[in-house]
């Protein structure tokens, strides 16, 4: 079996491939009622035998909210492969005057510390409303970094706009790596995928990449092949999974996309297909 390839963040080594945490919690991009459904399924036993699929294959990141359950269910699997996963949160924090206590940023930072976090980026929603267009900054950003560099974390950007990642490079904001989104098809970015790509590919420090199946729009082969073709070696790939299965089934097709072999992973039955068997 190929051990999952690494790269470097932050002098942190971490999977090329970073499990995902939306069809965990039930953030689906589809309904109310899928995301209901994900919830009603989803248990600290299950996430966990799910991360232990990826720990066992050497994919050793997921990102998310640090939320009990998820951490709960990191800890339960590190303790049934005997490895440590890398958590990166993105939590969302007050930017403002006024907001709750709780959510103010040494509060959020803390707990991030407390829960373990490896790395911690500010959440899309905080780093996008920070994004200064007009004078091509990202404000109060080094504020943030300066926040949780001192918690002994790695800071970053969880940022769905490919210029927050054009102007952290171009100010030399503190940050080691950047969240932005691609997929084969432009499902939420806010540019053509080949401007995304060419982000990407110039970007000073490796970038996360998330939705690359397009939250279940792409069929995995499809989503896959795009995404580990059209990115650097040091950049990584974030995939979402319901099931230990699916999770398998990730990994393999990754790894034949990026060791340039047509994968020959076994396929869905139907009787329509019956005569191409």
């Amino acid at each position: 079996m190929d051990e999952f390839p690494r790269t470097t963040v932050g002098g942190v080594s971490i999977s090329r491939m970073i499990v995902g945490t939306n069809w965990f919690f039930g953030w689906s991009h589809t309904s109310v009622a899928k995301d209901n459904f994900i919830k009603s399924i989803q248990t600290r036993e299950k996430i966990a035998d799910i991360l232990t699929t990826f720990l066992e294959h050497g994919v050793n990141a997921v990102m998310g909210m640090p939320l009990p359950m998820l951490v709960d269910a990191v800890h339960d699997a590190e303790d049934r492969v005997g490895s440590k996963m890398h958590m990166i949160f993105t939590p969302h924090f007050n930017i403002l005057p006024g907001g709750p206590p709780e959510q103010e940023p040494d509060s959020v930072f803390d707990h991030c510390r407390e829960q373990g976090g490896t790395f911690c980026f500010p959440h899309q929603c905080v780093t996008d409303r920070l994004l200064d267009k007009m004078f091509q900054r990202i404000r109060d950003i080094d504020k943030y970094t300066t926040m949780i560099r001192e918690r002994g974390m790695i800071p970053g950007l969880s940022t769905h706009a490919p210029e927050s990642v054009v102007y952290a490079d171009r100010t030399g904001a503190d940050i080691e790596t950047y969240i932005q989104m691609y997929n084969a098809a432009g499902f939420l970015m806010s540019v053509e995928a080949d401007w995304a790509m060419r982000v990407i590919r110039h970007a000073a420090k490796p970038v996360m990449t998330i939705k690359p199946l397009a939250a279940g729009r792409l069929l995995p082969p499809v989503g896959l092949a795009f995404v580990w073709n059209t990115i650097r070696d040091c950049d990584m790939v974030t995939v979402g999974v319901s099931t230990p299965d699916e999770a398998r089934e990730d990994i393999d097709l990754s790894l034949d996309f990026i060791y340039r072999r047509i994968p020959e992973n076994q396929l869905q039955k139907t009787r329509s297909k019956k005569s191409l068997a």
